[in-house]
């Protein structure tokens, strides 16, 4: 395993840990100041959310590698399955067009799959899969052409009502496998997957050079809210340095990128704060 004891150029902020990603949440800040705060601080990238780009994501993007840093990944397609999906398929691939070309634009080469949940009308997730499996497909010779590689991110199964049909590495990994894309692979966020005590064995044997992020927070052990109460690393009770473990023993080198959703507690602090002590549990707690 890396050390990242003495050196946090591995770590990377998803700006979902500021509240960006959502109406009414957040320090407000623009791009350019989250920018600049990470870069001061010695981050080693950036992944941004499709709603704070409107039509700059190539200036954007052209700041943080002016900045030093690299723009780790975007968030994210439209939910390709499930009751929050948009009506039709051709508004669903139209925008997973649109959101390949935004990543396209940023010049990342990571754009995050958070796949929807079941298809109304349907029971279980399988049937689900394989429109997944379908739209992934018929979606990928599109960003492959951008330089743009797609990552399935398996959710925690307390979300699968709504938000996603892959709870597992392993879910995801059938996907991959069935859409047969050379720029079709996973992410794997603590968050979703700590619980999972298959994930070593699954990674080692089936998701060698599949890994295209991997996300840092904590699973508090009294959550209060699924979507909007992660913890902060350290605080909660997932085993950090065996996760990574399994990550960097199945082939991945890249940035760990800190996404936490807390409308509670880190959202409602000064962001300088928040990154702050993002760098001092890189580099103490994973």
């Amino acid at each position: 395993m890396r050390d990242f004891s003495q050196d946090h150029s591995a770590l990377a902020l998803n700006t979902a840990t500021l509240g960006h990603n959502l109406d009414g949440h957040g320090a407000g800040w623009s791009p350019e100041q989250v920018i600049n705060a990470c870069a001061a601080r010695g981050y080693g990238g950036i992944t941004f959310w499709r709603r704070e780009l409107d039509a700059r994501a190539a200036q954007i993007g052209q700041r943080v590698r002016e900045a030093g840093m690299q723009v780790v990944g975007l968030c994210r397609t439209p939910f390709l399955t499930g009751p929050l999906a948009l009506p039709s398929d051709q508004e669903i691939m139209d925008d997973f067009h649109l959101s390949i070309d935004q990543a396209a634009a940023l010049e990342t080469d990571v754009l995050t799959i958070v796949t929807g949940g079941p298809e109304p009308g349907t029971k279980g997730v399988l049937d689900s899969q394989k429109i997944l499996a379908d739209r992934v497909a018929r979606a990928a010779p599109y960003a492959a052409e951008r330089g743009v590689k797609l990552a399935l991110e398996p959710l925690n199964p307390a979300t699968a009502g709504n938000r996603t049909c892959l709870m597992t590495a392993a879910d995801a990994l059938n996907v991959c496998e069935t859409v047969g894309a050379d720029n079709v692979g996973v992410a794997i966020d603590v968050y979703h997957v700590w619980w999972d005590t298959t994930l070593a064995d699954t990674l080692a044997t089936r998701a060698k050079g599949r890994i295209l992020g991997y996300h840092l927070c904590d699973w508090l052990a009294d959550t209060s809210d699924v979507l909007l109460d992660r913890g902060m690393m350290g605080d909660g009770v997932a085993d950090l340095y065996a996760l990574r473990a399994a990550v960097e023993d199945a082939g991945y080198d890249g940035l760990c990128e800190v996404e936490i959703f807390s409308a509670e507690k880190w959202w409602k602090r000064d962001p300088n704060e928040v990154l702050d002590v993002i760098v001092d549990r890189f580099r103490t707690c994973c």
